[in-house]
């Protein structure tokens, strides 16, 4: 059978209700759960973020939820998966059980201004209201089988023709469109790795691409291609695909919140990813997340940002490079001076001397660049 459990142990009662139950466990490690959702194609979306979607679930503030998501790879094509995905040397016991029942909803879904990632949720978080800030603490995040795919393309990612930058003439890549890398996955949990041809080992750092709240589409903003529906392409103020590998297990983020219950999404799961994502694609690989949600009211935020135990993470996110590193800069200024009390030369200081940035991602359309700036050089 596919793996299907949890890899989490259930320290409180798990409710389960008509979008929510309550899976096997495998003991592996002690985080309290309050609810699971299953990704069944009732609890996900296919390209976009749907606001007027019923919630799959309602919770309270400081409630855990063990949530599954998709990989969309092997999960959009005319065949079956469990015609398809063995083809490529994926064993049928691998084949979740979810992926084939998505597979069988995919021609009823609407696809015009969508794009191809599998999303979980919403998630109602009672008492969001907009102008508040919902940080989701990411407790756990664990591989659901033991294969991903990762594309490759002489023109896709950074190499397309289309790409910001591209000059005619530019050196092409020599080889397949569309080559697909299966790539297995082998090791004890938090010891994985991912094994290329040659003994090329791969250290899995599972993390998930997407953690959005339902956004305002703005018609001919990036990825808004019809009225109010926002595909889940490009990130932006609301989140989505982040493609962060630090928003692994042991970090937090903070979205705005601009819909009543914030609407959370999470999705595009990965099993590693290195900075940039210049083929367009990590290992795109099935995982569950366990994650905490916190309400902070009256705390307006206007972009994401997030935290783990030695850095705090600010984004600049911008169709330009240039303008997502500026946009990171002001946020670290403004994060110096609102967090920290500094004022705004020292600020500005510390933001070049102790901050470091990072190009997370670099084939969403928009761009993110993240600043790191390191929690050691306070006192507190």
């Amino acid at each position: 059978m596919p793996r299907t459990f949890l890899s989490i142990f259930f320290l409180t009662a798990c409710v389960s209700g008509d979008n929510t139950s309550v899976g096997e466990n495998d003991h592996s490690a002690a985080v309290s759960v309050d609810y699971f959702v299953e990704s069944s194609p009732d609890n996900v979306s296919w390209g976009w973020f749907p606001i007027e979607k019923e919630p799959v679930l309602r919770i309270q503030s400081g409630q855990t939820v063990s949530i599954n998501t998709l990989t969309s790879a092997g999960a959009t094509q005319r065949e079956a998966p469990a015609e398809y995905l063995p083809t490529l040397g994926i064993d049928l016991d691998q084949v979740l059980d979810d992926v084939t029942a998505f597979w069988e909803t995919r021609e009823d879904r609407p696809r015009e201004g969508r794009d191809g990632h599998i999303i979980t949720g919403p998630i109602y978080i009672e008492g969001a209201e907009p102008g508040d800030m919902l940080e989701v603490e990411i407790l756990d995040v664990t591989t659901r089988v033991n294969w991903g795919i990762n594309s490759t393309s002489a023109n896709g990612g950074v190499l397309s023709p289309t790409y910001p930058g591209a000059r005619e003439g530019d050196r092409e890549l020599d080889i397949p469109s569309g080559s697909r890398h299966i790539i297995k996955t082998e090791g004890a949990r938090n010891e994985e790795f991912a094994i290329y041809p040659g003994g090329i080992r791969v250290p899995l750092a599972p993390f998930m691409g997407i953690y959005a709240v339902a956004p305002n589409p703005v018609l001919g903003e990036p990825g808004v291609e019809v009225e109010g529906v926002q595909g889940s392409v490009p990130p932006g103020a609301f989140g989505g695909n982040l493609d962060i590998k630090h928003l692994k297990a042991g970090s937090s983020v903070y979205l705005p919140v601009f819909h009543p219950g914030a609407l959370f999404y999470v999705g595009d799961p990965h099993g590693a990813q290195g900075d940039g994502e210049v083929s367009g694609t990590a290992i795109e690989q099935s995982l569950t997340g366990v994650f905490r949600f916190n309400l902070h009211k009256d705390r307006e935020i206007n972009t994401p940002w997030a935290e783990n135990d030695t850095h705090y993470l600010l984004m600049g996110i911008d169709v330009d490079l240039d303008r997502a590193v500026k946009k990171a800069t002001w946020a670290v200024v403004d994060f110096l001076e609102d967090r920290k009390g500094l004022d705004a030369s020292t600020a500005m200081s510390l933001a070049s001397v102790a901050t470091d940035y990072t190009i997370s991602e670099v084939v969403d359309y928009t761009q993110v660049v993240t600043a790191f700036i390191p929690k050691g050089i306070f006192p507190d």
